[in-house]
């Protein structure tokens, strides 16, 4: 008995370990990135490298507005083409598709959601650019086709098997029951999805959107191929735009020899990191808000 006790707290101390281990990541990721960014924010005011529009690396400005803006357009066009979409297309597969449309249909979702990010970046470079291109030109605002708009659709199909994949899912756990008790009362079965299924499930249909939030996010191959890496603000969805994941991908390793160049782009990382994070825990106290409602 006594060598079962001390297996058990030795057990018990071990997980206790790996889970600070693993919650601990967080906090040294920020101190990294922040220990590297001290120079450039001695140098220069937080307040000025964030709103700032001015980059010049050779003259030593580090001006990050654009790129964020460049971050936060990308990601809200996608996620405006994905989430409707994603979720008219999982409530198909949960409540209107027959057996076989879904034994067919879930294996591409999966294979989707397996494609390397370059792939949907050459993709997008033959396919998207063009049409954008052409859509541009009809419209009357010409347009090389590396725009917003095009690193929008590409991050789109990029999020589409992970926020249709887990929404399927949470859809399918609604137990049955609440589907038989809403039709024997003579609701029809739209009327069934929209006021029964879509209540008992939007805990975790928000939970897949903020999935594919953090997969647009942070997303870097796909988008730096197609967004055309114009550090300025976009003004129109046929701009071209210039994402942080970019930033850093395009520049860190080269140039290094810039004084603070390697602190801008770690400031970059970090600026990254706390807004997703950010988001994260925004997402998770609207659930845990929308949970004690329910």
């Amino acid at each position: 008995m006594r060598w079962r006790r001390i297996r058990d707290s030795a057990a018990t101390k071990s997980m206790r370990l790996a889970l600070v281990l693993v919650n601990s990541l967080l906090l040294l990721l920020v101190l990294g990135l922040f220990a590297k960014s001290r120079p450039i924010l001695a140098r220069q005011s937080l307040f000025n490298l964030l709103l700032s529009s001015s980059w010049h690396p050779l003259k030593g400005e580090f001006g990050l507005f654009p790129f964020i803006v460049g971050t936060l357009a990308v990601t809200a066009m996608a996620m405006i083409l994905a989430v409707p979409i994603c979720l008219l297309s999982a409530i198909y597969l949960s409540e209107y598709a027959r057996r076989p449309v879904r034994e067919l249909v879930r294996p591409i979702i999966d294979l989707l959601a397996g494609i390397p990010s370059v792939i949907y970046g050459f993709w997008g470079v033959i396919v998207v650019v063009p049409l954008v291109r052409y859509l541009g030109h009809a419209v009357g605002s010409p347009t090389t086709g590396y725009s917003l708009l095009a690193g929008g659709i590409v991050l789109a199909i990029m999020v589409f098997p992970i926020i249709i994949s887990v929404s399927t899912d949470v859809l399918q756990s609604v137990p049955a029951e609440a589907r038989e008790a809403s039709m024997a009362l003579g609701a029809t079965r739209w009327e069934t999805v929209r006021h029964v299924i879509l209540s008992s499930a939007r805990r975790g249909l928000m939970a897949a959107v903020v999935l594919g939030f953090a997969r647009a996010f942070g997303e870097t191959m796909a988008v730096l191929m197609v967004v055309g890496n114009v550090p300025k603000v976009p003004t129109s969805l046929f701009d071209p735009a210039y994402p942080l994941p970019a930033l850093i991908a395009n520049n860190y390793g080269e140039m290094m020899s810039i004084p603070l160049y390697d602190s801008a782009l770690m400031l970059a990382a970090l600026v990254l990191l706390v807004v997703v994070a950010g988001f994260n825990l925004a997402a998770h106290l609207f659930l845990v808000r929308l949970e004690r409602r329910s």
